[in-house]
């Protein structure tokens, strides 16, 4: 069982409260981690890595409208351009000055805009499975799935669901896959489980303004900082073509595939957690 963390709140703009965990130890004289949840995951994500790397300290929080997190009464605060600023309020409440952020999915495209926001900060970044373009069939696949409750009546039918719907992970046991569906799902008054995370999340996505940035810039945002891209080979998000044109224009960056694993790696596969400690041990 992962050590518990530290657990706070931090009011963002609008002045709901989102959900900060903090591990390890404040002291650690490593560069501390940032962890980066995906879209509609939660800090439980970075639990595992977490405990690993006991006592470096590692941060991370539930995007608002995500698992501890408040929701918002109006769909446009959840503009993933509003969770910058939240990140931002984040490292500064919990004296991140200086950290490598590891972010999967949507927490690497926040990743890549921290470099331009706030450059400084970065000592490195890890990319897992998400890069500045993304597979339009698999990006709308997952707005799907991420944008409607899938109400289960108890946790066997919750895994059967997950198992259905996104059966690429490399989850490989009961064990895992029924960790994994208490990470996403939570049971709510009506005694049902429901998904960790306010449906409308998605709403800024399918009306179209934010798939419409490009994100290259953002990447090429990344080329003075250190970086570590993992890619599932059978990724619905993040194509070959995009991975080897990453590799292809950052001067510093190492990349890792990971056979037979779709979107998007736990970070707990032992080829990424050598690699990862790798690039730690060397940032």
């Amino acid at each position: 069982m992962p050590a518990a963390p530290r657990e706070r709140f931090v009011t963002n703009r609008t002045g709901r409260r989102m959900f900060v965990a903090d591990w390890g130890d404040p002291l650690d004289p490593r560069l501390p981690l940032l962890g980066l949840p995906g879209f509609a995951r939660t800090s439980r994500d970075f639990a595992h890595i977490a405990d690993r790397l006991a006592p470096r300290r590692l941060v991370s929080l539930d995007y608002r409208g995500r698992g501890r997190s408040e929701r918002e009464s109006d769909w446009r605060a959840y503009d993933p351009r509003t969770l910058v600023a939240d990140i931002q309020h984040v490292a500064i409440a919990t004296g991140l000055h200086r950290f490598i952020a590891i972010g999967t999915s949507l927490g690497g495209i926040l990743a890549m805009a921290l470099a331009v926001v706030m450059p400084g900060a970065l000592a490195g970044v890890v990319l897992n499975d998400v890069g500045p373009a993304a597979v339009p069939n698999g990006a709308n696949y997952l707005i799907d799935y991420m944008g409607r409750d899938r109400p289960q009546p108890d946790w066997p039918a919750a895994v059967a669901e997950l198992r259905r719907m996104i059966p690429d992970l490399s989850l490989r046991t009961d064990e895992e896959w029924l960790a994994f569906a208490e990470n996403t799902f939570r049971r709510g008054d009506d005694g049902l489980l429901h998904v960790d995370w306010d449906p409308a999340v998605v709403k800024p996505l399918q009306h179209g303004t934010a798939r419409a940035t490009d994100l290259w810039p953002l990447f090429l945002a990344l080329r003075p900082i250190p970086v570590l891209a993992f890619r599932g080979s059978v990724s619905m998000l993040l194509s070959a073509d995009t991975f080897e044109q990453m590799g292809r224009v950052h001067p510093c960056i190492r990349q890792v595939t990971l056979d037979g694993v779709g979107h998007a790696p736990t970070l707990g596969e032992p080829p990424l957690t050598k690699a990862l400690d790798d690039f730690l041990a060397n940032v």
